[in-house]
């Protein structure tokens, strides 16, 4: 039998067959290469649709966030709101309404009032240093820081009266009756109607004086101090010039608290001018 291929035929069969079976894996491989790049777009696109989603969610549950953050400020700032309202009418329920009540012939202290609780006035403040007389005791701290700050400025104020109880009142009216009549009324409450009852009240004069209550101490340099620096430790003039109920008193100052001691200097009023339920809004912070 003759021989059909030589050998140079089947080196050419097998090259071309090497090329194609080159070129088919080839073709594979771009295949498999184009089959995962596609995959690959695929699972790209669905990885930024799932952190699309996720970044939707993170943002719905920032605004939760948000909302429950204002919702818990608003809570807290209503609780601090019910707190310090608790804490005022704590206050207030603690605080005597009686020290801010008008009396000079307006309201009457009956003979069983006495201030919460009275201490002894220190000698050194006193006109006469063989008297004895008593303040409220949380009134006390105030009327010592005003006596102190008037020395430093060579205001040395002395103290010709402080508390008085009914009774002592009652005797006190009595022996201005009896010297000076009816006119008494002009310049002395009755028992019962008497600021110093209160405890929160004193009569001041200056050092060098014969301690004698007199009208000329609205021309001193002592009265002047006063008008322009006791309502900042809570003292007001109860009976200025042309007030309703007794004469020109510069030497009677009431203690009606540091808040509304200042409310008054500010506005040029004085205490008799205000409506009582006004006043009474001042109570809480009294003794602050």
């Amino acid at each position: 039998m003759k021989k059909i291929f030589s050998k140079t035929h089947l080196l050419v069969a097998g090259a071309v067959i090497l090329v194609f079976t080159s070129v088919a894996y080839a073709e594979y491989k771009y295949s498999l290469l184009v089959n995962k790049n596609s995959d690959l777009e695929i699972n790209l696109e669905n990885t930024q649709k799932e952190l699309a989603q996720i970044k939707d969610e993170n943002s719905g549950l920032n605004t939760s966030l948000i909302s429950e953050k204002d919702r818990n400020d608003t809570f807290q700032k209503q609780i601090g709101e019910i707190s310090s309202t608790v804490g005022v009418l704590e206050k207030i329920k603690n605080t005597d309404k009686e020290l801010l009540q008008k009396y000079s012939k307006v309201y009457f202290l009956n003979e069983n009032y006495t201030p919460s609780k009275l201490t002894p006035i220190d000698s050194i403040y006193l006109f006469n240093k063989t008297k004895k007389f008593q303040i409220h005791e949380r009134v006390w701290p105030h009327l010592e820081d005003m006596l102190q700050a008037g020395a430093k400025q060579d205001i040395n104020i002395k103290i010709i009266s402080a508390y008085r109880s009914f009774s002592d009142q009652s005797s006190l009216k009595s022996t201005y009756k009896t010297l000076y009549g009816s006119g008494a009324n002009a310049f002395s409450a009755d028992q019962g109607y008497s600021e110093h009852q209160l405890g929160t009240t004193i009569d001041l004069d200056r050092e060098s004086t014969t301690g004698n209550l007199v009208t000329s101490f609205g021309t001193t340099k002592t009265f002047t101090w006063l008008t322009e620096n006791a309502y900042k430790y809570g003292f007001v003039l109860s009976y200025p010039k042309e007030n309703k109920f007794y004469q020109y008193e510069p030497w009677h100052w009431r203690f009606v608290g540091i808040e509304l001691a200042k409310e008054l200097h500010s506005e040029g009023k004085y205490f008799y001018e205000m409506d009582q339920r006004e006043i009474f809004n001042y109570l809480a912070n009294f003794f602050d």
